[in-house]
C-alpha cells in the first residue's frame, strides 16, 4: 500500500487491514520517489494514497476494506496471491 504520514484515508485502511488480519507492506511516497512515480501513473499524474497494489499488478486508489478483500479473494479463488 503506498501512503503518506499524514494521509487520514491512508490510516483508517491500514487500522481496518490490521484489524481484519490482512497484511500488507507499506511504502511511504514521500521517502520513495520511485513509489511515487509509480503511484502517479496509475492515477493520472495524480500521488493520491492510498493506492494499493494487488499481487497480480492491478491498483486500487483509496478502496474501501471490501473493495480490497473483494480483489484478495478475487486473486485466491485465481491462483494468484492476495498479499
Amino acid at each position: 500500500m503506498f501512503t503518506t504520514s499524514w494521509c487520514g484515508y491512508c490510516r483508517r485502511l491500514k487500522r481496518q487491514l490490521g484489524s481484519e488480519g490482512i497484511a500488507y507492506r507499506e511504502v511511504d511516497i514521500e521517502e520513495a520517489p520511485d513509489a511515487a512515480a509509480f503511484v502517479e501513473t496509475v492515477n493520472g499524474g495524480n500521488q493520491t494514497v492510498p493506492t494499493v497494489l494487488f499481487a497480480d499488478g492491478s491498483a486500487a486508489t483509496n478502496p474501501s476494506l471490501a473493495q480490497v478483500r473483494v480483489r484478495i479473494d478475487g486473486a485466491r479463488g485465481s491462483g494468484v496471491g492476495g498479499r
